[in-house]
């Protein structure tokens, strides 16, 4: 399927358009996508995560702040994103600073999370050794029994991140693996350098 943006000079509507049509396709996990990091080792290391929100100042995701991606986030705070769609012959690299998002923002998204959820938040010590799963399951039935209605505070270890993009890959499947190949490269005004990769 050619690509029917490439005039678009804009790389986040072309993606907000490239995931519409995920959407129709993959209705329960298009928003999957993997999120690479670097810690002071120089190890990469790589994981899925949800995509929760994207507009043009980025792409969020949440998790507890002591985990390995977030101890590896305070030590190199640069990450890439991938989303891969199978049915479209789809990914996009995203490559780019990462920011926290504001703890209002934190909140707005933590208060939308089913309970369970926001108890696993304050329960899990997440990426930390876990002997065996009955000590995960009775810090939940500790954290149920603290907040028993559905008032829960969001817990200060638990937030967002923000991959502010400085450069875009939009990949197109094609017949006999002559894929296209779409560079966004972000310029020093903020514009965007826009190029092609021969596949």
């Amino acid at each position: 399927m050619p690509d029917s943006l490439q005039h678009v000079t804009d790389p986040f509507a072309k993606f907000q358009e490239w995931m519409a049509e995920a959407w129709t396709h993959e209705p329960e996990d298009a928003n999957a996508m993997t999120l690479a990091t670097t810690g002071a080792d120089g190890m990469p290391s790589a994981r899925i995560v949800l995509l929760k929100g994207a507009d043009d100042r980025g792409f969020v995701f949440y998790t507890n702040k002591q985990s390995r991606k977030a101890g590896e986030l305070a030590a190199n705070s640069r990450a890439a994103l991938l989303f891969h769609w199978k049915p479209q012959g789809r990914q996009i690299r995203i490559e780019g600073r990462v920011e926290h998002v504001t703890d209002a923002e934190a909140d707005a998204y933590y208060a939308t999370r089913a309970r369970i959820s926001r108890l696993g938040a304050w329960a899990s010590f997440q990426s930390r050794p876990l002997a065996q799963r009955a000590e995960l399951e009775r810090r939940l039935a500790e954290y149920e029994a603290k907040y028993p209605g559905d008032d829960i505070p969001r817990p200060p270890h638990w937030s967002g991140y923000r991959v502010v993009p400085e450069r875009f890959e939009f990949w197109q499947n094609m017949p006999f693996r002559l894929h296209d190949r779409t560079v966004y490269a972000r310029l020093a005004d903020g514009g965007w350098a826009v190029g092609k990769l021969f596949p």
